[in-house]
């Protein structure tokens, strides 16, 4: 079962609401970015020196590149899913059941503006494929 498939929480509300939950764990920024055109929006915000960005999908991506817009409903549901998934990793840190780095480290984003997962993500599918460990997992291309 999909958390919040019948909510009527608009969009606008959830992303205040990450905004005032993020602020209340001490972040010194807060913003958020929407791309109609590729069916997304973002959301970032700063703790400590690092910065964090979560990319929200608003439309299905398909693998042979065709989309589906999604209804105002799914909409609703990912944004109060979105909100549950930050507020849940913040309050794990709070209580030390984890750390910054382990519950959002591959959306940290690094000096090039990619996040950790950005540069990660192919090298671990490629491990997985290839079946064997690269000779170093994280390289950053510039």
């Amino acid at each position: 079962m999909r958390y919040a498939k019948r909510t009527t929480v608009s969009p606008e509300k959830s992303r205040a609401e990450i905004e005032r939950i993020v602020l209340g764990y001490k972040a010194t920024q807060f913003g958020t970015a929407f791309d109609n055109e590729g069916g997304r929006a973002m959301i970032q915000f700063c703790i400590g020196k690092k910065t964090v960005r979560f990319l929200l999908p608003l439309k299905d991506q398909y693998a042979d590149g065709s989309s589906r817009q999604l209804s105002e409903q799914d909409i609703r549901q990912r944004w109060r899913a979105l909100v549950l998934a930050i507020k849940a990793k913040l309050e794990a840190v709070e209580c030390n059941i984890s750390t910054f780095e382990d519950e959002f480290l591959s959306h940290i984003v690094m000096p090039d503006g990619r996040t950790v997962g950005e540069h990660v993500v192919p090298a671990i599918e490629k491990a997985i494929a290839d079946g064997h460990m690269p000779h170093k997992l994280l390289e950053f291309h510039e």
